[in-house]
Formats: structure tokens, sequence, C-alpha cells
């Protein structure tokens, strides 16, 4: 018997896989999609995200306590994805008046919606408190005061949380940690009981239903999840013993991540600590798990067992949700050799106005060549995008060790070869931005049978005019 080729490392059974010498996303051909729609393109598999919400069902199902998932639209809101994400049977947590209302046409009930957010204004709490949303989170006391007084204006009453700030570190970037005194979010362990009395002072217009705590994003490790959790127990307990007001719910945010590295060919290249973070493969069974645990033995030791039956946990996963169910295909446009230097220059048409992390947080996106996609990928060469900016490269142009120096593909590659840059799903269409004057990609989502479909059209020379009054 002939024998069978090994699967590159990338690649994930079912959905990325190389077939007759070229990359398939969930049976759909790369070079088939790149032909009909152009590149830059962004191609989504729907059934890898139905996959990701159903690996947090299951373990939800498996702590055997009450779960909800908001999925954190944030990390990438193209309505047809969140139309997927609804269906799936996840909720929605939103951090603007857009998300909000993106949120609410693409069939979220009020019920499914949580509000984040440092800077709500008024309108957007109001939009908020008139849809009567599952709860808005208020970022600090004034908020409170706010988010009453809009309430108050309306004749409503406003289910609300309140965000803390517990001084609790991740192996994460910096940038991404957000539950430290340095992070400008929620409210510091100090004020937290005062903010919890203020906002039960009127419970005419605000129904205090949780506390919330966000790590922050790509956390490898389960202890900043237990601690965050342990800590937003104590806190319940303490507001319980003194006015007899239970918490429905303790919100541990997102922060689950994504192994951005199933492919470790150029890992080594990369600083210990990037390559734990983003390399992690932490499972939301033991982040669940670690955190019940942490409550479970505080409400022994002060027989509050009764407390904990009655709260529901919940999470707003983003990137667990959507990173590797995206690809950014890319067209070596250019092509240029340094003498002096021996390198060889790739020039591409997907820049860093498509993939903004890649420059804000080094951020690692392994590439692939999806023409020669099983082809053995060992010759190295700079890659460049097409905006007119020194930074917009593929590797650290600031030398500082964060990402590699150069990329490995297949020797010999050419202009109008066809790259993929995998895991591309989350806070890259959300944070896209036309610089340069460069149209908005198009992006497809592959449905059941390698079928794809148009979600968002690429945008034109008009669509840069849209806004504009002159």
């Amino acid at each position: 018997m002939p024998e069978t080729a090994t699967a590159p490392a990338w690649a994930i059974p079912g959905y990325l896989e190389a077939r007759e010498g070229r990359l398939f996303i969930d049976g759909a051909d790369s070079a088939a999609l790149a032909r009909d729609f152009e590149t830059p393109l962004f191609v989504f598999s729907e059934r890898r995200v139905r996959s990701n919400v159903e690996r947090l069902k299951a373990a939800a199902r498996g702590v055997n306590h009450p779960v909800r998932f908001f999925y954190a639209s944030k990390a990438n809101s193209t309505m047809g994805l969140l139309s997927v994400i609804r269906d799936a049977g996840i909720d929605c947590e939103v951090n603007s008046g857009g998300e909000l209302f993106k949120a609410l046409r693409a069939g979220f009930r009020p019920d499914q919606i949580i509000f984040n957010g440092t800077s709500k204004t008024g309108r957007e709490i109001d939009e908020a408190v008139g849809a009567g949303i599952y709860s808005i989170n208020a970022d600090s006391v004034y908020e409170i005061e706010l988010i009453e007084a809009r309430a108050r204006a309306l004749g409503k009453r406003a289910r609300v949380a309140l965000r803390l700030v517990p001084e609790i570190g991740t192996r994460s970037h910096l940038g991404l940690q957000t539950a430290l005194m340095t992070s400008k979010f929620g409210i510091t362990s100090s004020e937290v009981l005062d903010a919890f009395r203020r906002a039960l002072r009127s419970p005419e217009h605000l129904h205090v239903t949780g506390i919330h705590i966000h790590v922050g994003s790509q956390t490898p490790d389960v202890e900043p999840f237990a601690a965050a959790f342990k800590t937003m127990w104590e806190h319940l307990k303490t507001i319980h013993g003194e006015s007899g007001h239970a918490l429905e719910h303790i919100n541990l945010g997102g922060g689950i991540p994504v192994n951005y590295l199933r492919d470790r060919s150029q890992a080594d290249e990369l600083p210990e600590g990037e390559r734990e973070m983003l390399g992690a493969e932490l499972e939301p069974t033991e982040v669940l798990a670690a955190a019940l645990q942490a409550a479970r033995d505080s409400a022994r030791d002060a027989s509050a067992e009764h407390l904990l039956e009655g709260v529901t946990i919940l999470l707003e996963p983003g990137r667990s949700v959507i990173a590797d169910a995206g690809v950014l295909l890319t067209t070596v446009r250019n092509i240029k050799r340094r003498p002096e230097t021996g390198d060889v220059w790739l020039l591409t048409d997907a820049g860093f106005n498509l993939l903004l992390s890649m420059t804000t947080y080094k951020w690692y996106y392994h590439v692939v060549s999806a023409t020669r996609a099983d082809a053995a990928a060992d010759e190295p060469y700079k890659v460049a995008g097409p905006l007119c900016d020194s930074g917009d490269v593929y590797f650290d142009i600031e030398r500082g060790g964060r990402l590699p120096d150069y990329r490995k593909l297949p020797p010999g590659v050419r202009p109008g070869e066809l790259l993929a840059l995998l895991n591309t799903g989350a806070y890259t269409i959300a944070q896209m931005f036309p610089y340069n004057g460069r149209p908005l990609p198009a992006v497809v989502l592959v449905r059941e049978g390698g079928r794809p479909e148009l979600i968002r059209r690429r945008d034109t020379y008009e669509d840069l005019l849209a806004s504009e009054v002159w």
C-alpha cells in the first residue's frame, strides 16, 4: 500500500487541510476562493465556529453547575458570524452602542446581552436600559450613579453588575491584562463594597445582579481565573451577610487562549514567554473546575453552599470562539532581492491595516503557502505588506526579538503565489481600517459541504467617500 503523506503541523483534520498540493478550508479550495473573490480575503468556517462553541458548552456540562457563555463581539462582530454564534446557542457581550445595535439586529434577545466598557455615554446607557438587557457592567462608582440617573429618567429599572480590578496578573501581554491596578478597567477591591452599598440604595432603579472580573486575553494558566473567582466569591458572601442581597451571577470574563503555534517550526525564534503565551492550550473545563473548586473550599468554611448553588457562572469568550475559524488569504504581488544582505522580500496585498495586532502586540500569525500547502517550508523570506509605512512587515522591525526575523516558505516563491495567514479570525476584521485609501476586503463564510457564501462584500473606492462631506 502507498504511504500516507504526513499532514502539515498546522493542519486541523476536517477543517484546514493540504489536498492536491493546495490549502483547503473546510472543503473549499483556497485557490478557487482567491480567484472568485480576489485577495486579500478573509475566509471563515461555519463548522469550526460551531465546533468551538460546542467545546465551551461541553465544558459547562462537565462541571454540573449553571454556566452561560456571552460571546465577546469585540473579537469579530461581522453579522454573518454573529448569526452563526447565536444559532450555535450562546449569548453576546458588547462594548458600545454600535455593538449592541448589531447584536440585537443579529437576533440576540435583550436578556442574552451584557454591556461592558469604561466610558459609556448617556445615549448608550439609555439604549441598554431601554432594551432591557441582561446586565450593564458598571465600571466605576460614577457610572453606577449615571446608570441610576438614566434609568430614573426613563422610568425603568436597570440590571447592573460591578466590574472589579483585583490586581491579578497573568503571563499574557501587558496590554492584554485587565485585572491590574495599571489597567483602566474596573473598581478596586478597597472600594467595591462601598460601590455595592451605593448601588443597593436604589432598588427601584437598579437591580444589582452580579460581579465581574476579566483577567485578560490569551491567559495561559488556570490560576488567575481561580484567584479571580475566589475574590468575587468572597465579596458575594460579604454583600449577602451585610445586606441579605444575593447576587445572581459571577462573571469571569474571557481570556481562554488559542494555540497560535500548532506549527512550531519557528517557535524557537520567539522568546520563551511569547512561546508559552501564544502556544497555550488551556481548556475551558479546567477554568470552570478551578473556579468552582476555589469557591467550594471557601463555601464549606463559611457554610455558604446555598449561596453557591444559586449563582450562575458567566464567561465572555471571544478569541476562543472565532480566532482559529478564520484565515486571511493574500497574494504575493512583488518580489525583491537584496544582494547586500541576501534577503528575498515578498510584498503581499495584506498589510497591518488588516492585522493590527501584528503591530500593536507583535502578534504571531503563522504563514503558509496556500498554493503549495504540502511543500517543505524551509526557505527564509522577508515578508511585508503593501502600505506606505516601514512598520508594515511580518517581522519585528525593531529587532526586539518578539517575532521571527524571517518567515519560512517553500523555495522559489514568485509573484502570484497565494499565501495564508492562519488563526486570523479574532481582532482583525473588527480593527481593520482603510489606510492608504485601500478598500477593505471581502469576508467569505464556508458553509456545510464547502459552499462559500459572501458575508461582507469588498469595499469600493466609493465606500472611501461614504461618510465625507465636501
